[in-house]
């Protein structure tokens, strides 16, 4: 059985839902007996539903026990992936963590979990996690396209969705990171502050409408860049409307729980009168034997919980099957970056009607985002 704490909310529902559509028994958890109401049908799979606080030890390990693996969407993960993650492991439980960052992998003893037989997967979301794994993805095509020589990646990321509490305080606190960096690039093989500015930009190809681009370099980014072999790349988010931008330039001085407030209510302010959108477009370039080769791929989203739920989701069976092996990982770095897309396409999405997730590999071709096909407003 596979346990997903948090698996009242957002992206623990859509975790949920993915499992039991892959025909597995789920035991859901949540703080407070209030929560206990199915996030989904009461038909298929077995479903139980149990109270668990991830922030207690005790609580955990009650939980988990009977479990192969415990999938962690509660959060904040810097607050709780240490405790939840420790637990599981005391137990003798898999773990994976649709959040968890550099600062929980740095906890986390990859020895002990050797020694032990076990697995846990960090990232294993929307950013990080499938903004890691689908350049890997586009970058694999590109190859067997012909291209040997990788030399250049851009990955644009627009995510127009509503923020929660919880997945605010993720941002900020990865935004207060000292290994992301603001205007940061990667070049020459490494990674360069202040290599890029903001702009704004107007019907990019993928992305209708004015956008502001916000360059920056995570964690996650460098070691995409890394993996891919890349001399330069480029991550850049863009940002449409006007109020989570004005947050975002105003949360870093205010306290995580008032900046936090600001952000849910500027993204709601934004997200007005729109369905919950997540595009990723991926861009590498290099040489083959025939000369210069240019791949281009394109990921439309329903929003963050479905994308961050499935791929969690599919993360814990992938380690339920044996698929990962024992040690700490970054869920990009060790899932199957094919696999991973496949699970997506094939998932329901958030209305429960279709994917997920759309993906697109455009012909071999030149960059679609060069010179010709941008209409810049200007610099800021």
């Amino acid at each position: 059985m596979i346990g997903v704490a948090g698996g009242y909310g957002d992206v623990g529902r859509h975790a949920v839902r993915a499992l039991r559509r892959a025909g597995h028994p789920v035991r859901v958890g949540g703080r407070s007996a209030a929560d206990r109401r199915p996030p989904q049908p009461s038909h298929g799979p077995v479903v139980e539903h149990r109270t668990v606080d991830v922030r207690d030890a005790g609580s955990v390990a009650a939980f988990a026990e009977g479990l192969s693996v415990l999938v962690n969407c509660a959060g904040p993960s810097h607050l709780t992936g240490s405790v939840a993650a420790d637990a599981a492991l005391t137990a003798g439980v898999d773990y994976v963590d649709a959040a968890g960052d550099d600062a929980l992998y740095a906890l986390l003893d990859d020895g002990r979990y050797r020694r032990s037989a076990r697995t846990a997967v960090l990232s294993a979301g929307l950013r990080p996690g499938l903004t890691g794994l689908f350049p890997r993805a586009v970058a694999r095509r590109a190859r067997n396209a012909g291209m040997t020589r990788p030399e250049t990646v851009t990955v644009r990321t627009r995510v127009v969705d509503r923020f929660t509490t919880t997945s605010a305080l993720e941002y900020l606190h990865g935004a207060a990171d000292p290994g992301t960096g603001p205007m940061a690039a990667w070049r020459d093989g490494a990674p360069m502050p202040r290599a890029q500015h903001r702009r704004t930009v107007t019907d990019l190809p993928f992305f209708p409408g004015t956008s502001t681009e916000l360059p920056q370099l995570s964690a996650e980014d460098a070691r995409t860049a890394r993996a891919l072999g890349v001399r330069d790349g480029d991550w850049l988010t863009l940002v449409r409307g006007t109020h989570v931008l004005a947050a975002f330039d105003r949360v870093h001085v205010l306290p995580p729980d008032e900046a936090a407030r600001r952000l849910c209510r500027a993204a709601r302010l934004d997200l007005a009168g729109r369905p919950p959108a997540v595009t990723l477009a991926v861009v590498v370039t290099g040489h083959g034997d025939g000369g210069p080769v240019t791949r281009t791929g394109v990921l439309r989203g329903t929003g963050n919980a479905p994308l961050s739920g499935t791929v969690a989701a599919h993360t814990a069976l992938r380690t339920l099957h044996g698929r990962i092996p024992p040690g700490r990982h970054f869920a990009a770095d060790i899932l199957d970056a094919e696999a991973a897309l496949a699970a997506l396409t094939r998932t329901a999405g958030g209305d429960g009607t279709g994917p997920c997730a759309r993906v697109e590999l455009l012909p071999e071709g030149a960059d679609p985002f060069g010179p010709d096909a941008t209409a810049e407003v200007g610099a800021l």
